[in-house]
């Protein structure tokens, strides 16, 4: 993207929808290919999912405020919104659920800050001024060697 790319939105889950599509379009109208397309959709429909759930919940809403912008080999994304913190100003850890017992039992939640952690670099959780702000990147191409095997290029 030449130009930085924002878009503002309510903290709601057919903004985010809405919003993820404008940006997939921007990234394929700029000609990124779709190992980039999908894995920022992945990443930031966990992230912006997330901030409507947990940020926000079910009795406030809030703005999103969403900027990425080209970087030499990756494209960064710098997310803000004035919900609640982070649990202990910190990211999660992002370690896989545990999935070894029965059906019944398996956890409803877990995987996404797995899949965060996974695919997005440089990683950075702050609250200022009551505002959380998470900024991250995607590299352009897969790194083949980041904690074992990892998506194929196509």
């Amino acid at each position: 993207m030449p130009d930085p790319f924002r878009l503002v939105f309510t903290g709601t889950g057919f903004a985010v929808r809405a919003a993820l599509e404008d940006l997939i379009a921007e990234l394929s109208a700029q000609g990124h290919d779709d190992y980039l397309q999908s894995t920022t959709e992945i990443v930031l429909g966990e992230v912006l999912n997330n901030i409507v759930e947990h940020a926000y919940g079910p009795d406030r809403q809030g703005k999103v405020d969403l900027c990425c912008e080209s970087g030499p080999d990756a494209i960064w994304f710098t997310i803000c919104d004035h919900g609640v913190p982070m649990p202990g100003l910190c990211l999660p850890p992002g370690r896989p659920a545990q999935v070894d017992g029965a059906r019944q039992d398996l956890p409803e939640g877990g995987f996404g800050w797995f899949l965060v952690h996974r695919l997005a670099e440089n990683l950075d959780y702050r609250r200022d001024a009551g505002r959380n702000r998470l900024r991250f990147s995607i590299p352009y191409r897969p790194v083949p060697d980041k904690d074992g095997p990892g998506p194929v290029a196509k």
